[in-house]
Formats: structure tokens, sequence, C-alpha cells
């Protein structure tokens, strides 16, 4: 007889992840914030300083419209400014000053902890708020393209450790995520077009008719054409949102992550420029990699690859970057160290997702290190950069 019994169940828990669409989201007549936040409440608001720079009335306008709707929820202090871009996730500090707020303000599992701001201030703010309590209430408002179109609507939180790129977060869906296209206009031009290259990304992947309306639009995008703009960031949320609902796998307990086509290499490039990098020019260079290599293996056709690069060129990305021939001691490119750092950030078999054509996706479970380094050659040469050892 054995002396070993066990309880096992499986614990369902339903999660109602809402992105909503509009402008002008802190005037008094727009009622969205105020009817989204629960009766009594309390709220804490945390604002990018680049965000804050950009709009010098939106503090006050966060308290102008949190006095209009006192009567069932409390702005505990004025808006929180923090710094902002990638060097505000390099550490713990900005996730310790959220903590700070959110004892000393006493806001609790039915309070809101409300940050706009980039992807790295949202990232901060949701891992913070995630794990104050166990979880308080978080309300994403994004103002770049890019946390808009992708990371904003997304369910992931974290900051950067041991030089890696979100090695410490959760997964946590924000209570709601409120993508207002008038926070996007003082973007500049290099901000605004990186929520495109997710777009281009996610259409690859999952959708060749969004692909070829980017493709129609692209001069009306690449100048900035504010229709053309929210109707791509409305497209690829969905998408992103689609996936997170339906794929299976919200959370990534497998190993593989279809919409991080590209990721591989943008994230290790991000790592090596110690994040002077950009995300959006680091994934074009991923997305510009991976595509080349999947034409090179025999998967996609060679109109579909000059479609692709050309492009992601239109919008003003490049394709190429000294940092992807960059050598370490034993003079190996350490571009290429990115595929295990890819590999260990899920655990598991290598996974990565290539084109079979424009719209469809698939995964493949090792990259030819070879094959790699001339798809990075064949780009130094399309850029019309010499190629170069660093």
């Amino acid at each position: 007889m054995s002396m070993t019994t066990s309880i096992e169940r499986t614990i369902m828990v339903p999660f109602a992840h809402r992105v909503y669409f509009t402008r002008s989201v802190f005037t008094s007549q727009n009622r969205l914030l105020a009817e989204l936040i629960s009766s009594p409440a309390k709220a804490l608001v945390v604002i990018d300083q680049g965000v804050a720079q950009a709009f010098p009335k939106l503090a006050d306008d966060v308290v102008a419209y949190f006095a209009l709707a006192a009567s069932h929820v409390r702005l505990v202090c004025p808006p929180l400014i923090v710094p902002g871009g990638e060097v505000a996730k390099n550490g713990r500090d900005l996730v310790d000053e959220f903590h700070r707020q959110i004892e000393q303000h006493g806001i609790d599992r039915h309070s809101y902890l409300l940050a706009i701001g980039g992807g790295a201030v949202l990232d901060a703010a949701g891992f913070a708020a995630a794990t104050a309590h166990r979880g308080v209430r978080h309300i994403r408002l994004p103002t770049t393209t890019l946390s808009q179109a992708d990371g904003g609507v997304g369910v992931k939180n974290g900051i950067n450790a041991f030089g890696k790129k979100n090695f410490i977060g959760t997964f946590s869906p924000p209570f709601a995520v409120i993508n207002d296209s008038d926070l996007l206009g003082s973007l500049p031009p290099s901000e605004k077009r990186a929520g495109l290259i997710e777009a281009i990304k996610v259409a690859l992947i999952r959708d060749a008719a969004f692909f070829e309306e980017i493709e129609r639009t692209s001069g009306d995008l690449a100048r900035f054409e504010i229709g053309a703009v929210e109707w791509v960031i409305r497209r690829c949320a969905e998408l992103h949102v689609r996936h997170i609902a339906e794929s299976g796998d919200p959370f990534e307990f497998g190993s593989a992550r279809p919409l991080d086509f590209g990721h591989w290499a943008a994230h290790k490039l991000e790592q090596m420029s110690q994040f002077a990098l950009s995300h959006g020019a680091a994934v074009a260079l991923g997305l510009a990699l991976d595509t080349l290599y999947s034409y090179k293996k025999g998967m996609l056709s060679s109109e579909s690859l000059e479609r692709v690069l050309i492009l992601v060129q239109k919008l003003g990305f490049s394709i190429f970057d000294l940092l992807m021939q960059k050598n370490n001691a034993k003079g190996n490119w350490v571009l290429l160290e990115g595929l295990e750092e890819f590999r260990e950030h899920l655990g598991g078999e290598l996974t990565v997702t290539l084109l079979e054509k424009i719209g469809r996706g698939v995964e493949v479970h090792e990259m030819d290190s070879g094959l790699l380094r001339d798809c990075i050659l064949e780009l130094a040469r399309r850029s019309c950069l010499q190629p170069a050892t660093l």
C-alpha cells in the first residue's frame, strides 16, 4: 500500500481584459475613467516625467478631473512625477518608490494605481501594483505608440536585472487600459515610429490583410497622420488581446512566444547597447534579421522578403546596426548569445517564431548560427554600411 496521497483540483480564475480607445481622457466631458472606478475608492496617480514635461497642464488636469469625481473616488495626493525611459526599470528604485507611496497612502486591493507614461513606467508601476498586497487594481494609460499598440495592452510587468531585460516581473492583467490618442501628439519622431514596428510584427505572423493595409497607408503612417495611426494601433492592440485571450497560454507556461517574433535579437541588442537603443529600433533590427533568415531557410518567398524590408525602411527604421557584429572575448558575435538567453527566459526547448508567409508564423526549435551570420552580413550590405568587426 502506498504511503503517498495527494489532493489535486483545477483552479479556474477568470480575468476581464479591457482596452478602451478615447481622446482627452481628463476632460470633464469624458466620463470613461470615472465610470470605470468602483465607488468608494482611493486612487494614486503616477506620471512619466517626459509626459509631464510635454503636457505641463496634465497634472493639474488630473487633479481637476478627480475633484469632479470626489463623491466616489479620492485622489490621495497630487500626481507623482517619476523618471521614464528604459533606465527607469534598470533597478528597483522606482518600484520601491511606488511601494512606499502605496503603503503611505493606504492604497489597498480595492484602490487604484493609475500609471500614465511609456512602457518602462507602465512596467514598473504594473509590477509594483501586482506585488503590493499581492495585487492592487492597476489602470494603464499608455502614452507612446509602442505601449498603446503592444506592451501596454499586454499582461506582463517587469524590471531589468542582471543586465537582462524583464528578468524580474509578473503576469498580472491590468484592471483596464485606456489609450488616449491625444497623448501621442508630442512624441519625437523615433517614438512615433516605435509602435508601427510592433504592428508590422503582429501583421506578419497573424494577419496578411493588416500587413497590406500598413503597406497601403505607409505614407500616412510615416507622416504620422493621426487617423491612420489610430487605426493601426487599434488593430494591433486587438490582435494582441485576442492572442492573450485565445492562445490557451496567456501567462506563457509553455516555451513559445509567437508575439515575440524578432525579439530574441531585439532584447539582446537593447542589452548590448545598455538600453541606449530603443525597443522599437531593436525590434526593427530583429524583425529584419528573422525575416531574412526565414527566406534563406527556404520558408519565405523573395517577393515577401522584399516587401517586408522595404516597408520597415519606408517607415523610418534601420535594418542593420554595427552592434549586430560585435565580438566577445572569444571572437564570437555577442548577438548570437541572445538565442540561449531567449530560451532561458521561458525555459524548456528553444522556440523561435519565423515566417512561412506574410500573415503566418511558424515555430522552429533551432537556429543555424552560420546562416545568421550570413544574414547579418547581407543586412549590412543592404543598408549600405561596410561590414565591420567591433
